[in-house]
């Protein structure tokens, strides 16, 4: 007996949280694998005997269930629920005592001065789901559907819940038909006095649905292209709110496709007579679904999302509960209280992205022994003196924080310093460079081109060309410093490095008898050490992978400092998210004397006045430079574009001229000896891909001009622009776009009005977002669905913040703080996958 009454109970059990779950999910019939009838044939006995009394024929499911309509099965699931109840109720108190059901997830108390006005209780999911379940656990979700909500990255009831609408359409002011003014948007309460099914288009192949509705007031006249259906739905007498804009047709007020709402239906309230989201969309998605499926969520499963902020947090920056702020993302009561939940919901997203690169910051400095750098000031003081022109104030400012972060020594120094083309950072990166080799340690830079390494090294040479110089040949040299009892070395090494030089340099630099060395990826090649590295100076950060200047660290045998350089001026909101695990330096001073280069934007039809003007520059000695469109496809079809334009260029437009052509598929050696023969005067124009963004100085290149230029990005031009302007002559910069939509207008008129690259940054963000600064895959962020890059003082809250928090729990260990640890962590699973 008691072996019965045990597998009763277990079936019984099993059958209410069944009947429990299918409740909740509206009947579906997906709240056990197989559907209903499977588990009904399986216990069919048991079943038989527990409904033996009832009388009651339909009890016994002598249909199938999934035959049934949903009405009937509310029906016979309230009934076997009510049969079951009883008679296992000892059972299921006995086992509810062994082991207690979880707990739906607690709401946090509201923040005192964010909360909207209506309280909500959220319905928390059913314990045995979470809001991680598939999203097929919706009413109506099928196979198809998934697929279709996969392309908007929705597999999760969570990721839905997350899936914020682009706008929100007002429909909240209610109309009678008599008030009705052409053109605003507005919704009408009325009756359907007759629908019907009309023919349209040719041979009358589109059905549309025409119907009459009234009110008190007056009646009006309703159409719906191609949505036939809506005919047989749409019955007389019936409650209807419609929404859009009505418009004036043959003298008689008709709204055309409006959203359409039947009041007397569940779940009415969705798509009129309120601020009605408008989702994203793919292809078989219509916006009705969206809404559908979003309401579900949000009513039925918003309860399983967990307050993940402390209550001091929620305290101390007065945000909305989360709960609240995910419900008004979607279906806000007014704008006022959906940019309320905007700001709590942004405010996670850039509280998330800190505490992460915050989590890797401390991760890459806890207990790791830097190198204390104790340069003697006299050496340093005397190479500035013997500079052949004065530091400014924005480079002082700048040696001052790198000299602090190498005299501290741990942790070891992780800083970016920005600063435009021109700005002066080869010597701030100098003057750390020589801090070291003057403590007796080695130092290297890396920079991503051969022609850039050998800029490099000879703008060092100029920079200690005041000084004393033992050796100088074309891969090393040697100076004196002033109070130093032994020449300072400086190494150049490329892929193209010949072998006797290699083999010297790599000696020295072994031995730890080379203070500097100064090259390209052969640097992190096998076979080159430096024992005594104690700086890694990185160029054009962006270009070098993080596994390049790890390999870059590792060739010492301590923990070097590094030092990254960028010619790309970084908006502070972007450098807080992008670089938020370095501190950052910033060269937002130009050299005196530095010229501005005069920016035009030319329409198409002056084409041919931009070529008779790079024709005279040449003509004068100078040279210049034709920057081909960007082509989205592939660097492919981008190199057999501007391979195209070379041919027409030097054919028809400039057959006597000299002209070389450079692009993304060329091999390195090849490039490297276009650039050369450019920097070197024998080519009168260079006409490139946009490889040339990261180049070479050309002080007599006076021309750029930038073909398709609606194309590239404000960072990017103002890279171009300053290619010319090196020299002392006149430059300039032509703006070629042959069609322009009205964001790229914008940009193209901010490049020919601001000079200044920082303030270019902050345009370029508003305009394109941080996804696009870099490109997507560069930036390696997740998508901030909700933060704005002009949040500013938000994300200066949620740095605070995540700082704050990463203080009194370092690994977010605490069990009060698993679920910020678990959405750092999903966080962190998107940004990887960015990235891949």
């Amino acid at each position: 007996m008691t072996t019965q009454r045990s597998g009763a109970a277990s079936w019984a059990d099993a059958f209410q949280n069944i009947l429990k779950l299918e409740e909740s999910h509206g009947f579906d019939n997906k709240a056990v694998m197989g559907g209903l009838d499977k588990f009904v044939a399986r216990w069919a006995e048991e079943m038989a005997s527990q409904a033996g009394g009832s009388g009651d024929e339909t009890f016994l499911l002598k249909e199938s269930y999934d035959s049934m309509s949903a009405k009937v099965r509310a029906q016979w699931v309230a009934q076997w629920r009510e049969s079951l109840a009883a008679p296992l109720d000892n059972e299921r108190d006995t086992a509810t005592a062994a082991k207690p059901a979880p707990a739906p997830p607690k709401k946090k108390p509201a923040a005192k001065k964010a909360a909207p006005a209506k309280k909500t209780r959220y319905k928390p999911p059913s314990p045995e789901v979470t809001v991680d379940a598939p999203v097929d656990r919706l009413r109506g979700v099928d196979t198809k559907l998934s697929a279709r909500l996969k392309r908007l990255d929705v597999e999760t009831i969570r990721d839905l819940l997350y899936l914020f609408p682009r706008r929100h359409e007002d429909y909240s002011t209610s109309v009678k038909i008599s008030e009705l003014t052409p053109g605003e948007e507005c919704t009408v309460v009325a009756t359907v006095w007759e629908a019907r099914e009309i023919a349209k288009g040719p041979k009358g192949r589109r059905r549309d649905t025409e119907a009459v509705l009234s009110d008190e007031t007056g009646n009006m006249r309703v159409i719906w292209f191609g949505q036939r259906y809506l005919a047989r739905s749409l019955k007389p007498g019936s409650r209807i709110a419609v929404s859009g804009k009505a418009t004036v047709f043959r003298g008689q007020l008709v709204f055309e496709n409006p959203e359409h709402e039947m009041l007397d239906t569940a779940g009415s309230g969705v798509h009129t007579g309120r601020l009605v989201p408008v989702y994203p969309l793919t292809e078989g998605l219509t916006r009705r679904n969206m809404r559908r499926l979003t309401w579900q969520a949000v009513e039925n499963w918003l309860g399983g999302l967990e307050e993940a902020l402390p209550d001091e947090i929620l305290a101390r920056t007065e945000l909305m509960p989360l709960l609240d702020a995910v419900y008004q993302a979607h279906y806000p009561k007014e704008m006022e209280t959906w940019e309320l939940a905007r700001r709590r919901l942004a405010f996670d997203e850039l509280f998330t992205l800190q505490l992460a690169v915050l989590t890797r910051r401390r991760m890459q400095h806890d207990n790791v022994q830097g190198i204390e750098i104790a340069a003697p000031a006299n050496v340093i003081d005397a190479f500035y003196e013997k500079l052949p022109f004065p530091l400014t104030n924005a480079q002082r400012r700048c040696i001052q924080e790198i000299e602090t972060d190498l005299r501290r020594g741990t942790p070891p120094m992780s800083r970016l310093l920005q600063g435009e083309v021109g700005s002066g950072k080869t010597v701030v990166a100098l003057s750390a460079l020589l801090s070291v080799a003057a403590a007796g340690y080695q130092g290297a830079m890396m920079v991503p081109t051969e022609i850039l390494a050998e800029q490099h090294f000879q703008s060092i040479g100029d920079l200690l060309g005041g000084l004393a110089r033992p050796v100088q040949e074309p891969h090393l040299i040697s100076v004196y410093l002033e109070h130093m009892d032994r020449p300072v070395s400086v190494g150049l090494l490329t892929g193209s490095s010949r072998a006797p030089a290699k083999r010297e340099l790599t000696k020295m630099a072994g031995d730890g008898t080379l203070d500097i060395l100064v090259g390209t990826q052969a640097l992190i090649q096998d076979g080159v050490s430096m024992p005594r590295l104690a700086l890694a100076v990185a160029d054009e950060q962006h270009r070098f992978g993080v596994m390049q200047r790890s390999a870059l660290q590792e060739r010492g045998r301590e923990n070097p400092h590094t030092l990254i350089m960028s010619a790309t001026p970084i908006p502070r909101t972007l450098s807080l998210t992008l670089f938020g695990d370095l501190d950052i330096s910033t060269i937002d001073e130009m050299p005196a004397g530095r010229q501005e280069v005069a920016t035009k934007w030319l329409e198409p039809e002056q084409r041919d006045t931009a070529y008779g003007f790079i024709r005279k520059q040449v003509e004068d000695g100078r040279q210049a430079f034709v920057v081909c469109p960007l082509v989205d496809e592939s660097m492919t079809i981008e190199a057999k574009a501007a391979t195209e334009e070379y041919q027409r260029l030097s054919q028809e437009v400039f057959p006597d001229l000299s002209l070389g052509l450079l692009h993304g598929r060329m091999p390195a050696k090849e490039k490297d000896k276009i650039m050369r023969q450019f920097r070197d005067g024998e080519l009168d124009i260079l006409v490139s891909t946009p490889v040339v963004e990261v180049g070479i100085d050309v002080a007599n290149a006076t021309v750029m001009l930038i073909d398709g230029a609606d194309r590239f990005g404000l960072a990017q031009l103002h890279q171009f622009r300053g290619r010319v302007g090196r020299g002392q002559h006149k430059s300039y910069c032509m703006l070629l776009s042959d069609t322009a939509s009205e964001t790229a207008k914008e940009r193209l008129s901010a490049l020919a009005r601001i000079h200044d690259g920082f303030e270019l940054a902050e345009v370029d963000l508003e305009l394109r977002g941080p996804g696009d600064f870099f490109g997507t895959r560069q930036s390696g962020l997740p998508s901030l669905r909700m933060a704005h890059i002009s949040d500013r003082e938000l994300l200066e809250m949620a740095r605070n913040e995540a700082a704050r928090l990463i203080e009194e729990d370092p690994g977010l260990k605490s069990p009060e703080h698993a679920a910020i640890a678990a959405q750092v962590a999903r966080f962190v699973d998107q940004a990887s996958a960015n990235v891949a």
